[in-house]
């Protein structure tokens, strides 16, 4: 599997998964993601360039719990993706509570 390395411009496809992720301030299911048409490599290169970070939250429902992967922009996420979309209106991070 091929990944770009931490100092590397982010592809057409990177932008538009953290484009995804800045809409959603509380991260958005993996399986979401996929069924958006981004593939695992995808995730994977922005969570390894420290551009989003992944956490799993265990679900319950009646007598099952399930794990469930979210992805989540970081600030060096938003900061990427306002350099990348400064010919547009850019996502806002979410404001701090307070």
């Amino acid at each position: 599997m091929a990944t770009e390395p931490k100092n590397q411009r982010l592809t057409e496809r990177h932008r538009q998964v953290l484009e995804v992720l800045a809409i959603a301030p509380h991260g958005r299911d993996v399986n979401a993601l996929l069924t958006l048409g981004f593939k695992l490599e995808t995730m994977a290169d922005l969570v390894r360039s420290e551009l989003a970070t992944v956490r799993i939250e265990t679900v319950e429902n009646c007598d099952s719990k399930i794990e469930v992967a979210f992805v989540q922009i970081t600030d060096a996420g938003w900061r990427s993706l306002e350099g990348l979309t400064s010919r547009r209106r850019s996502p806002q991070p979410p404001k701090a509570p307070g």
